[in-house]
């Protein structure tokens, strides 16, 4: 097959996908694992979403429309999932992606941000010098909300080297855990409530 057959039929793929908004993206892609990562919860995976051409494109665009409507200046994005997102949503607005790490994936010096977890703790990080945020509107941008603690540690984060916080994005929210109610004095944007 050569390369314009190719690209037709992933046209057509991309047209026969039936759906038109986000939340009918993922309502048809997302997949769902029983007792995943530990028994009696259900995980929804993202992953079939995002390899989508049609859902990702739906799901970035309602981000971006967001972002743009609470003025967001530079888009920061979670690791891991919150970058492919944060990534497509900076693209998409013209702003610069700010990739807020995982303890230990940065080189030192870095500002570390520790947040509890339901075993234990972990931290995010950012960079400590060349990194200038202020005067900046970050928009976060995360896959799933649930107790909202690493949003908010990377608010803490975020607001510690001098940025302010627009809001925060997320494609899914997991009831009942209160993350909404950590996040309540900023916009919170979730796609599949759309």
């Amino acid at each position: 097959m050569n390369k314009t057959a190719d690209a037709e039929n992933a046209i057509v793929h991309f047209a026969e996908t039936g759906f038109s908004t986000a939340r009918e993206a993922l309502a048809a892609k997302t997949r769902f694992v029983k007792d995943f990562p530990v028994e009696g919860v259900l995980f929804e995976d993202l992953t079939p979403v995002l390899a989508n051409p049609k859902a990702f494109a739906l799901i970035v665009d309602e981000l971006a429309d967001w972002a743009r409507s609470i003025d967001a200046t530079l888009i920061g994005g979670l690791d891991a999932r919150g970058f492919l997102l944060g990534s497509a949503v900076a693209y998409s607005t013209g702003t610069g992606i700010l990739a807020i790490r995982k303890k230990g994936k940065l080189p030192p010096p870095v500002v570390s941000q520790e947040y509890s977890l339901e075993y234990g703790t972990a931290a995010l990080e950012l960079p400590a010098d060349s990194l200038d945020l202020a005067g900046q509107r970050v928009a976060l941008i995360d896959d799933v909300l649930a107790t909202g603690g690493t949003l908010v540690a990377a608010r803490k984060l975020i607001e510690h080297c001098g940025g302010e916080i627009a809001g925060f994005g997320v494609v899914l929210e997991v009831d009942g855990l209160g993350g909404r109610q950590a996040l309540s004095d900023k916009p919170v944007f979730v796609v599949n409530d759309q």
